[in-house]
Parts: structure tokens; C-alpha cells; sequence
């Protein structure tokens, strides 16, 4: 029986200004689905260093990041896919929200600050983003295994 890689461990965050939430398209030029900035976590190197990175690269904003809020798990049931994302409230400490910027990694190329209804109408992931962003009471911390899109 062939043996499935380690998941892949990954980082996000909840970023709000002015009660909308930042979002990043998912995949490489691709803006059909929408998710919190963050990325992959490198070796040797703290959750919290890892995000403040990713973040910067996909967004061009500084943060603090806050405590950890939620851990999703998501996988692709036919193949051997499947991440674990630990995400963490974060607060902007410089940075024009609203400026140009280019993803050195060119993964993301587009960010936008979405209202709780205008998310609604989007695809996003986590099912349960929504929840956790405007803290509502029953959010979840941790939200199991989801399948992939595609």
C-alpha cells in the first residue's frame, strides 16, 4: 500500500477594517475562489513569522497577528492532498489597505475587502469563514476535514 505524503501545514488571517474582511483568490490568477491570505509554513520558522510573511507578500500589509482562532483541515478525497490550516486574527500595523501591491510569488493577484453580506455571495473556504471572522457564538475552533474544490 503506497503511503500518502504528511499533511501540508499552512497559515491564515483574519484580517478586518472598517468591519470588512480581506481576502485573497485561492489559486494562481484564478479569482473563482476566495480565502483569507496566508501560505505554507516553512521549516524552522515560527506560525507567526510564517504569517506575518505570507501576509505581506500576498497583500503588501504589515500585522500583528493575534491569537488563533480556528484549525480547518481540507483534502482532495481521490488523491493524497490534504492541508491543515491554523488561522489567526491579525491586525494591520502599516500598509495602505487599499494600495497596489504584486505578489512576489505571483500566486495571488487579486485582494479584496468583502462585508459579511457581500460574502456571502462569494465561493470561499472554509465553509465555516464567515462564523469565525465576525466572531459569532457558535463559530467553530476547530472544522474537519472539507473537501477541495476544484
Amino acid at each position: 500500500m503506497k503511503q500518502s505524503p504528511a499533511p501540508r501545514v499552512a497559515v491564515r488571517g483574519i484580517i478586518l477594517h472598517e468591519n470588512r474582511l480581506l481576502l485573497v483568490n485561492a489559486w494562481k490568477g484564478r479569482t473563482h475562489l476566495w480565502c483569507a491570505p496566508g501560505g505554507g509554513v516553512e521549516p524552522h520558522s515560527s506560525l507567526t513569522d510564517n504569517l506575518q510573511r505570507e501576509i505581506m507578500e500576498e497583500t503588501g500589509l504589515a500585522v500583528r497577528v493575534g491569537a488563533p482562532c480556528l484549525v480547518n483541515e481540507f483534502h482532495d478525497p481521490n488523491g493524497t492532498f490534504h492541508q491543515v490550516d491554523v488561522y489567526f486574527r491579525c491586525t494591520i500595523v502599516s500598509g495602505d489597505p487599499y494600495g497596489d501591491w504584486t505578489d512576489p510569488e505571483g500566486i495571488v493577484s487579486h485582494r479584496r475587502w468583502v462585508t459579511r453580506a457581500e460574502l456571502a455571495d462569494l465561493r470561499v473556504k472554509p465553509d465555516s469563514l464567515a462564523a469565525v471572522a465576525w466572531r459569532d457564538p457558535d463559530a467553530p475552533a476547530y472544522d474537519p476535514l472539507e473537501p477541495i474544490l476544484r
